[in-house]
């Protein structure tokens, strides 16, 4: 049988890391989402990012939240 290829990934922020600060600038970035709801939302971590998006967005918004040092999972 033939593997289908998911068309639509979960990013989720595992772990925020020691600069909380970047990460939430990272996410930012990422959802266009309001500082206040970016902070919420790393705070809560282990917390889904986005839902339902392209391989090619899973890819960036994984590098810039690692780049942050976040810890993502995707699924």
């Amino acid at each position: 049988a033939e593997v289908e290829e998911k068309a639509e990934f979960t990013v989720i922020l595992k772990d925020v890391g020691a600069n909380k600060i970047n990460v939430i600038k990272a996410v930012r970035e990422v959802t266009g989402l309001g500082l206040k709801e970016s902070k919420d939302l790393v705070e809560s971590a282990p917390t889904t990012v986005k839902e339902g998006i392209s391989k090619e967005e899973v890819a960036t918004l994984k590098e810039k939240l690692e780049a942050a040092g976040a810890t993502v999972e995707v699924k």
